[in-house]
């Protein structure tokens, strides 16, 4: 089954960025353990990240059209964009939303997504491993 793992703006700088709160992996550290996993699971993982916010709403728009599972980071978009929201309510797949940080013992405005409402479940605060349990989540 293909899963689309979706990721949002600053994410190409894993590694790099706040490593005190987002880790020391890269992103392609994480598309490695996704692709991984989900081959370990059965799953065909398409990874990809974007700066811009049009490109995610096509790649939510894909996955809409086609029925594709989705595991989505959508970094500071899942707090500002109704965009993004709407896209995700269009979804007819599983959508599991990931963050690598715990949102909600962060700045008060990460803590509301735009996001949750549309997902299956939310995982926030467990790093990479994040990811890993969502498409396990996705798998079953």
């Amino acid at each position: 089954m293909k899963t689309l793992v979706l990721n949002g703006p600053n994410l190409d700088r894993l590694g790099k960025r706040e490593p005190e709160i987002y880790g020391s992996q890269t992103l392609a550290d994480l598309a490695d353990l996704c692709v991984t996993t989900g081959k370990e699971l059965g799953l065909d993982v398409d990874f990809r990240q974007t700066n811009h916010e049009g490109e995610l709403l096509e790649w939510l728009h894909e996955a809409a059209d086609n029925g594709y599972p989705v595991v989505l980071n959508a970094a500071a978009w899942t707090h500002t964009s109704i965009a993004v929201g709407d896209a995700c309510a269009q979804l007819t797949a599983p959508l599991v939303e990931v963050h690598l940080s715990n949102v909600h013992k962060r700045e008060p405005f990460r803590h509301h997504s735009y996001i949750s409402a549309y997902a299956a479940g939310v995982i926030a605060g467990l790093g990479a491993e994040g990811y890993a349990a969502a498409l396990r989540y996705i798998a079953e």
